[in-house]
Order: structure tokens, then C-alpha cells, then sequence
């Protein structure tokens, strides 16, 4: 039986009750979490440590009821150790297929940013084709697979920058700052008596679905259309990226696609059939911050991705 993108909104909301039971605020980042999870994308958390950027994917891979894996990636961590290899048995004299952490549903890298480029590349078959390849054989991953990466911010100690490729293979890249005063005051009255580090099973929080549920809601969005203006405001808006003096590097096709494919996951959550204006720019600098590169210049001068994103979504006419 399909689902029906009232199902949708409704399964939405349920899911952010059960991640509500734990995490305090960061609601845009748990919409944004949603999003991607429907529109089959992979999401990038940043910040600083102890804003429960680890916290937040397990309590959410708690809500969903998926398969979970989990890497800490590490400066000595190798490719092996992610993907599995083929091992020798000498009892049989044959070679078995040892299966790393990344066979399933969905997988927390934890601290991507602290291996170096080439270990970060294994992922990069996996993100974008959902299979990997050991030895010449492919293996495929879950339809589900999805990419929940933690980082810190490049100012801290011993983090080595991601590789272009390897961003782009992410829908989102969310900014997780320190909370307010009074979400601050929250966490401690919440978890200021209690033993040892929080855990998602000892807050009550339940798997209200399955992958099968999941993934009639992402085919739900096909019931959702995209306006030929809507179109041609998403084109004109990352056309707008490559004309900018002040970015070296624009965003690419891939991005427009991106970008399209999740206003239409956003218009789902919401109940709605159609996109609109608002869906595109509400979700246009979380997939552009990670893709957009800025010039010399305007390094120099101290500008912000975030803005200049800002500025082109306001000067980018919108359908009415």
C-alpha cells in the first residue's frame, strides 16, 4: 500500500517527537535530517565539540528503527577498516568476504575529518552508487544507505580538510553552533543528574518506522511536482554562483538537481503536492555552504559563504 504525503508529514512528526525525548532544540537541523532522509541524501554536521553533533544521529537512527553502523575515524584508520576485505581460509582454501561497518542502513562517521583524503575516499563509491568494490567484485549497500559524518571545525587541532569530491557527495552540510542560554539551562536540568554520557534507549526514544515505511515515503515525493518557474528559479539561482566575484568556485549541475530534489522532499514533509519559492530558499544555503569556494579577495576581506548565499537568494527573483 502507498503512502500518502499526509502519511508522510504524519511519520515526520512522530519522528521528531521521539528525537525531541533527548535533544534539546536544534529543530532546523532535525527538519533538515528529515529531508535528506526522504530525498535519499547523505548529511554533514559540523561544529564544535560537545553540541551533541553524535548524540543527535544516534538518537535519530534510534527514531527510525534502521540497520546502524557507526565509524570513528581516526588518523590511523585504512580503507580496510571501513569497507571489510576478503579474507584467506585455510580450511575451506577460499577467500571470505569480511564486511566492514559500512554494510548498513545508516552509518554515523564519526570525526570524518580526522583521517586523511585518501581513507575519507573510501566512502566515495558508497555515498554516491550505494555499493562498494573489494577486489575487482562489487557489493551493494542497502537501498537505505544513508551518511550521517560528523566534524570539527578546520580551526581545531588535527583535522585534515575534506576532499572537494567527497563534499559534493553530501546533500547538506548543517552548522551545529552552541545553544542558547536557556537551551543551555534545559540540557543541564535534563542531563545534569546523571551517570556517565546520555544514551538514546535510556530516554525512551522508539523506532516509530522501518525501512519499508521509509522508503514508501520517499516515493511519495513522486506525487509532489516541480513548477516549471520553480525550475527555472532553482537554475537561475546556482547560475548565480558561477557569476559571483567574490566565489572562485560556483556550484555545480549536480547542485541544481540536489537542491531541487529536496525542495520536493520538503514540500512532502509539509503535506503539500507542489513546491513553492520558500521550500528553495529555506534549504538553499545548507546544500550550497559546502559546494561554493570564495576568492582570494574575499577571504582576505573576511566574507562568509552563508552570506553571500544570502545576498543571491535575495537578489534571485523568485516566482510569484
Amino acid at each position: 500500500m502507498s503512502m500518502t504525503l499526509d502519511d508522510v508529514r504524519n511519520l515526520a512528526s512522530a519522528i521528531r517527537g521521539e528525537v525531541a525525548k533527548a535533544i534539546v532544540g536544534q529543530d532546523d537541523v532535525v527538519d533538515h535530517l528529515l529531508v535528506a532522509l526522504v530525498s535519499e541524501g547523505h548529511v554533514l554536521l559540523e561544529g564544535p565539540p560537545g553540541t551533541a553533533k553524535t548524540f543527535l544521529a544516534q538518537c535519530f537512527a534510534t527514531a527510525l528503527g534502521l540497520d546502524f553502523g557507526r565509524i570513528q575515524f581516526t588518523p590511523d584508520l585504512l580503507p580496510g577498516d571501513i569497507l571489510g576485505s576478503n579474507l584467506f581460509n585455510f580450511q575451506t582454501s577460499q577467500f571470505t568476504l569480511t564486511r566492514g561497518p559500512i554494510f548498513c542502513d545508516l552509518l554515523l562517521a564519526d570525526e570524518i575529518n580526522r583521517t586523511p583524503p585518501k581513507t575519507q575516499a573510501a566512502l566515495l563509491e558508497a555515498m554516491q552508487e550505494r555499493r562498494v568494490t573489494l577486489d575487482g567484485e562489487t557489493h551493494a549497500l542497502p537501498d537505505r544507505f544513508m551518511v550521517v559524518a560528523t566534524q570539527n571545525p578546520i580551526e581545531n587541532q588535527g583535522v585534515y580538510p575534506l576532499p572537494e569530491a567527497q563534499l559534493d557527495r553530501f546533500l547538506f552540510k548543517l552548522l551545529i553552533p552552541y545553544p542558547n542560554e536557556e537551551e543551555e539551562a534545559a540540557i543541564v536540568a535534563r542531563f545534569g543528574e546523571r551517570q556517565g554520557p546520555p544514551r538514546a534507549a535510556d530516554l525512551g526514544i522508539e523506532a516509530v518506522t522501518d525501512a519499508a515505511k521509509l522508503t514508501k515515503a520517499s516515493k511519495a515525493l513522486d506525487q509532489v511536482t516541480v513548477a516549471k518557474d520553480i525550475v527555472d528559479y532553482v537554475v537561475r539561482l546556482i547560475r548565480a554562483t558561477r557569476d559571483n566575484a567574490d566565489l572562485a568556485s560556483g556550484a555545480s549541475p549536480r547542485a541544481a538537481v540536489l537542491l531541487s530534489n529536496a525542495a520536493r522532499a520538503r514540500a512532502a514533509l509539509e503535506g503539500r503536492d507542489y513546491v513553492i519559492p520558500d521550500d528553495v530558499k529555506a534549504l538553499a544555503t545548507a546544500v550550497l555552504r559546502h559546494r561554493l569556494v570564495l576568492s582570494p579577495a574575499a577571504e582576505i576581506e573576511g566574507r562568509e559563504v552563508e552570506a553571500l548565499v544570502g545576498e543571491m537568494v535575495e537578489n534571485t527573483e523568485a516566482p510569484r
